[in-house]
This record gives C-alpha cells, structure tokens and sequence, in this order.
C-alpha cells in the first residue's frame, strides 16, 4: 500500500475517532468552564452573550456563529475539511448535552477544579482534533484565510484582533470574563504546544509528527505542520496530509 493510501486507509478510522472525541472532549470542557462560572475563553464569552439575549443555549448558539463564521470563507477562498464542518455542529451538540448532565457546583474549590480540568481538558482537545488532520476549525480558518489574503499581516496580530474584539463583544452582552479567561489565554498555548504533537497522526512521508512551535504562521485551532496554537489553532493536513486552511 502507499504511504498516502496507507495514511487514507489503515489510518483512517483512528483519524475518524480521534476527530469525533477531540471535539465531543472540546464541547465538554466549555461545559466545564461554563458551570464553574470564573470566566470562558474569548469565543465563548461571546457564544453565552449571543444565548443570553438570543434565548438560544450556549451550544446552539456555538453552531450558528460557526456556521457564520464558516461562510466568511467563501471570499477568503478557503476550503473546509470535514473536521471544518464537524466542529461547527458536534461541539455545540456537546457542550449543551453536557451541561444537561453536569452539577453546578457552589463550593469554590469545586469551581475552581471545574476551570482547572476545563482548560486542561480543551488542550487535550485540540490536540486531538488537530492532530486527526482534518482541517482547521471554522474560527482558525478564518484568522488564517485572512493572513493569506493579506500576507504582511501576522497570525498573531490578526488571531489578536479578532479575540479582543470578541471577548469585548461577549462581555458588553453579559458574556463571562474573569479569572478563567486569563488563566485560559496564558495556558492554552503550552497545552496546545504539548498535545498537539502527541495526537498528530503522521501523514504520508512522515515518521513522526513534527513538534508544534506556537509561533509559527498556520490556523490557530488546525494543524502539525507549522503550528500555531491557540483555542482556538493552526494549518492542518487534509485527507492526502497537505496542509490546507493557511
């Protein structure tokens, strides 16, 4: 067999699981974030603001702004990978079933345990769907797609703009922003820098995935091949393992 149609084939279901976990785990550890109440990451503080005044649950409220944010591709130019698609409907359908099921805690060490695991869990997460090679998460394929079409501009500059904008948006809505979203943004970095390699499904021609290296120019939310980390991520291999999304 080819390494491509081995990478297609032999390794496909566990790509197909590792995909599908990463973003239930995902949807999951917003839940967590959310019953702790010590604050969400930027995106999310922008999903329970849109629930608050839409009447919509924070899940379903996650769907729509991807499935939005998934049509500003079309002038970008960009492609969706079924991990594109994926994310936009599992992790909303995750995070509310979730938070159906999960205690809201009163003890502040519960809340705090609940943010801990939160953030550590959506690290795990997003090695794993990044690692599966998929393609980039709406959000990430965004910042990405724009830097492309406007190549003096940095993932980082761009990936900043968007996040301060829509934390801010999120707060004046009544979204949550305390100390979880500081601890989220100082850490998912080195989570990302930590799982990503660890979950990476090497594609066709590669031993072993490469190390991720934060400031590399690539999706933030998608890829191995340079990544750039951050919940949201960075450029990730398609279904033949070239790097698609940025």
């Amino acid at each position: 067999m080819s390494r491509i149609g081995n990478f297609r084939g032999r390794r496909l279901p566990r790509r197909l699981v590792q995909l599908y976990a990463g973003l239930a785990l995902y949807g999951a550890s917003m839940a967590l974030m959310i019953e702790s109440t010590l604050g969400l990451n930027p995106w999310d503080v922008f999903h329970q603001g849109l629930a608050i005044h839409t009447g919509l649950s924070i899940g379903a409220a996650s769907i729509l702004v991807g499935a939005v944010v998934l049509l500003l591709w079309i002038p970008l130019r960009q492609r969706p990978g079924l991990g594109t698609v994926s994310n936009v409907v599992v992790v909303g359908l995750a995070v509310d079933a979730t938070l159906a099921l999960l205690p809201t805690p009163r003890a502040m060490v519960l809340r705090i345990l609940f943010m801990v695991v939160g953030i550590v869990a959506n690290g795990m997460a997003t090695g794993l769907y990044i690692g599966a090679r998929f393609g980039p998460g709406p959000r990430d394929g965004l910042m990405t797609g724009w830097v492309a079409r406007r190549p003096g501009r940095s993932i980082r500059m761009v990936r900043t703009v968007i996040e301060v904008t829509v934390v801010t948006v999120g707060w004046l809505l009544g979204g949550t922003v305390w100390i979880g979203t500081l601890l989220y943004a100082v850490s998912i970095g080195p989570l990302a820098h930590r799982f990503i390699p660890l979950f990476t499904v090497p594609g066709p021609g590669r031993a072993s995935p490469s190390p991720a290296r934060p400031d590399a120019t690539g999706p933030a939310g998608s890829s191995p091949a340079p990544v750039q980390v951050g919940p949201a991520v960075p450029g990730v291999g398609s279904d033949d393992g070239r790097k698609t999304g940025g």
